[in-house]
């Protein structure tokens, strides 16, 4: 028997036929080509932060993070190639060393950039996109092992779907970025009741770069995080704060106060108090090291993006829903918000979109409150994120997204024989 792989999370295995590592495309390429010739398959696990089963197989594993750093810096049109298996992590860095950063980014930044753009993953801004929507540019391996090289202005085609192909359409090796010079940000952190966000969510939205709020539940509060450009000298919070703030609090006093919650789950109600959501704070750092922060408590996580101006009702409805049927939850729900874009399988494909995602600590029964949850949001035209928990097949998702026919035929194309399959993308997209 083979070695095991699990997800970060934990809740998703695979015994792989093998794992193996490669520094180049045509390596990569050599793997798919003789994965075919003998009807196996081949899946990339990126960092293995998807909580869905994206990156489970039964064939062969392909590790592409040698693949990885700066390829390329055309300074003049802002763009950047990067090899796919650089996590955000390491590339903010090599970017801020260049002058250069991403527009935009999720919270999270353990991802390799292939794995964050095939599954659509996004942060939170007024006028940005998800790190889909920044791409001009990308080489992919097929199903039969041939390599394409896309961009704007070559195999169009290609590119447009692949940008978020969630792995279905075969293996990205390299990303060429649009990116802008280095930039601060003014992080505003202030508690707000919840009834007053919602109740003033345009405004709050509209008014600053990115915004997002964290509810916490069994309470009336809310925490609001405002991120802000400034030209402004930067004033981080200083090393211990910071750290207490930062690491110990959201991290490894959040995860006692979880621990906790899990053994004696009636004491939930209670340590909802506990949790990081009270006093304010401003502090100002590079962009990077704002967007993304330390994540050492594991959960599960489902997350859908819905039309923004359908914001405050959905989040009212899960809500009540969560009060009728009793259940205690030691996570806040996150929502975020970004602008349209024109990526076909992208939660905000065309529409302004705002993101509702719910988490259950590690070791917590979470499918029947998830299964709520997307029940709670069927009427509002709901997205799953594509690396994040949802119970939607190709049924379910097809009139949500107005290219998925032909998103199936450009699979058709580029993997005819299924070589990049999984029981995830079967239940997607059917086989």
């Amino acid at each position: 028997m083979g070695k095991t792989w699990k997800n970060w999370a934990g809740n998703e295995k695979a015994v792989p036929l093998s794992i193996r590592a490669v520094s180049e495309p045509q390596q990569l390429a050599e793997i798919v080509r003789q994965a075919h010739s003998r009807g196996e398959k081949v899946k990339i696990p990126g960092s293995g932060h998807s909580f869905t089963p994206a990156a489970v197989t039964n064939g062969h594993m392909v590790r592409i993070d040698g693949i990885s750093g700066i390829i390329d810096v055309d300074r003049n049109n802002h763009l950047v190639t990067v090899g796919a298996g650089t996590t955000l992590h390491h590339l903010n860095k090599l970017l801020h060393a260049e002058g250069l950063a991403m527009a935009n980014l999720g919270d999270i930044a353990y991802q390799t950039v292939a794995g964050a753009v095939s599954t659509s993953t996004h942060g939170t801004g007024r006028d940005l996109t998800g790190l889909a929507g920044q791409l001009e540019g990308l080489t992919l391996v097929d199903g039969t092992g041939q390599i394409h090289t896309c961009s704007r202005t070559k195999n169009t085609d290609i590119f447009e779907f692949a940008r978020v192909g969630v792995g279905a359409l075969g293996a990205i090796t390299e990303c060429t970025i649009r990116v802008v010079d280095a930039f601060s940000l003014k992080a505003q952190e202030v508690p707000m009741k919840l009834n007053d966000v919602l109740d003033n969510i345009d405004e709050l939205v509209n008014s600053n770069d990115h915004f997002e709020f964290f509810w916490i539940p069994h309470t009336k509060w809310a925490l609001t995080k405002r991120n802000n450009r400034t030209t402004e000298p930067l004033s981080p919070l200083p090393p211990i704060r910071g750290w207490i703030s930062k690491t110990f609090m959201e991290n490894y006093a959040f995860g006692a106060v979880c621990k906790v919650g899990r053994r004696f789950p009636s004491l939930i109600p209670k340590l909802a108090t506990a949790l990081p959501s009270s006093g304010s704070r401003e502090y100002i750092d590079h962009s990077y090291k704002i967007f993304a922060s330390p994540r050492l408590v594991h959960f599960y996580e489902m997350e859908n993006a819905i039309p923004a101006e359908f914001l405050p009702q959905a989040l009212k409805d899960i809500q009540q829903m969560i009060e009728r049927k009793g259940y205690l939850l030691n996570f806040p729900v996150e929502v975020r918000f970004t602008a349209p874009d024109d990526v076909p399988l992208s939660t905000a494909y065309q529409r302004r979109s705002a993101y509702i995602a719910v988490h259950v600590y590690q070791g917590m029964e979470y499918e029947s409150f998830f299964r709520d949850v997307e029940n709670v949001l069927r009427e509002y035209q709901p997205r799953p994120h594509w690396g994040k928990i949802h119970y939607k097949d190709a049924d379910v998702l097809a009139p949500l997204y107005p290219k998925f026919e032909e998103f199936l035929r450009m699979r058709d194309r580029l993997d005819p024989d299924r070589t990049f399959s999984n029981r995830y993308t079967e239940k997607v997209f059917g086989k």
